[in-house]
């Protein structure tokens, strides 16, 4: 890693101490060059004729999506995000009356209120897999609660919206293969700041967006399928002529690839920014990326706690994404001063983790999520303001 020309590449790094990855991060020039030639294209020539000009480029966004995560290209599949691609991947499971969901206390507010959907609508009953003391997966109260409901899906966030808790996905995963349960990830949060390997996962769907740590464009990000998935015929509820043949006056042929996940009708432009963002950090490296953030988060935590502010993150195995207030839980005083010395960051509130917020008794935090762009000395000059 060259953080001197990663830095270059980022422009937006230049005026601000940018620490909101985990919400929307600073996209390389790259990225935005990528985007804006197709814009140019489409304005000269259409939207069709410049799509068949830039069909090569196109069909990369495959190769970089599965390198990855290693998979294959044939198990990708385009999505606006990583909640749309969790949509698709749960309308392909045929739920019914009675079924079982199998999640976390920690999974992400989108994923909470489409399993609430399915309560409602189709008789789904839901339950929470317990934490241990240190906030870790109870892995054997996963497997008991397995063995008694026999589930239709096991589903867990890897990386929650705050705590900078990483959940022990591969753990999980082990257990739905031992007893042949459909297992959902969404690595929303992982994909971009840490290596992520859908093969020692074991899972048979993994969603991850394009604007947070993977430092592409809003509006995309991308589905993965098992090959047992496709083999199974699975397929969401709604196709189009992307994901089909159209091979009989009242029927169809479904595409063999994670495709048949995808709509026809997408912005090519933003497609082409997701290519060049994954392939900026494929070349970077995810290990570098990863072992590089996990020190500067490091830092950050161990330097707000020696200021004297109360760190909310648990677990073994912490991440890129810093929570934390001052004793008294009142977040009012640093919001304004980080607002007025150009810092970004984000606030954590309580809606977005109802169940972990409540068990700490708190209503909002601060987040900060640094990535592989920032450096320690802004690190440092965050704690002299905070000081």
């Amino acid at each position: 890693m060259d953080l001197n020309i990663i830095r270059q590449n980022t422009i937006g790094c230049a005026d601000k101490i940018f620490l909101n990855s985990a919400g929307g991060s600073l996209m390389p020039s790259t990225v935005v060059k990528a985007m804006t030639d197709h814009i140019l294209l489409e304005q000269q020539y259409g939207a069709y004729e410049a799509a068949d000009k830039n069909e090569k480029h196109v069909n990369r966004f495959y190769e970089e999506a599965a390198k990855i995560i290693n998979a294959r290209p044939e198990n990708i599949a385009f999505t606006v995000s990583s909640t749309d691609a969790y949509a698709k991947a749960l309308s392909s499971i045929e739920f019914k009356d009675g079924d079982v969901i199998i999640t976390t206390n920690d999974d992400y507010i989108s994923n909470q209120m489409a399993f609430f959907s399915l309560q409602k609508k189709r008789g789904v009953k839901l339950i929470r897999v317990k934490n241990l003391p240190d906030h870790e997966l109870d892995l054997e109260d996963l497997e008991n609660i397995i063995r008694k409901y026999n589930p239709k899906l096991v589903a867990v966030t890897h990386i929650p919206t705050n705590s900078g808790l990483i959940q022990n996905v591969e753990g999980v995963g082990k257990i739905c293969r031992q007893y042949d349960v459909l297992f959902l990830v969404d690595a929303c949060q992982s994909v971009g700041q840490m290596a992520v390997d859908v093969e020692k996962i074991g899972c048979d769907f993994l969603t991850a967006t394009g604007r947070k740590f993977m430092r592409g464009p809003r509006g995309t990000g991308f589905l993965y399928v098992s090959d047992r998935v496709l083999e199974r015929n699975m397929v969401p509820v709604f196709l189009d002529m992307n994901g089909a043949q159209w091979t009989d006056f009242d029927d169809y042929t479904l595409l063999k690839t994670a495709k048949r996940f995808e709509l026809w009708e997408t912005s090519i432009s933003s497609l082409l920014g997701f290519t060049e963002a994954l392939k900026y950090a494929n070349e970077i490296g995810l290990e570098n990326i990863e072992n590089y953030n996990r020190k500067l988060a490091e830092d950050l935590r161990q330097r707000l706690q020696n200021n004297g502010l109360k760190v909310l993150d648990q677990g073994q195995n912490l991440c890129s994404i810093v929570t934390f207030v001052p004793q008294d839980g009142n977040i009012e005083n640093i919001y304004k001063i980080l607002k007025e010395n150009n810092v970004y960051f984000s606030v954590s509130n309580k809606s977005n983790a109802l169940i972990d917020f409540t068990l700490k008794g708190l209503d909002r935090a601060i987040r900060l999520s640094p990535h592989y762009f920032n450096t320690n000395e802004e690190i440092a000059r965050v704690l002299e303001i905070l000081e």
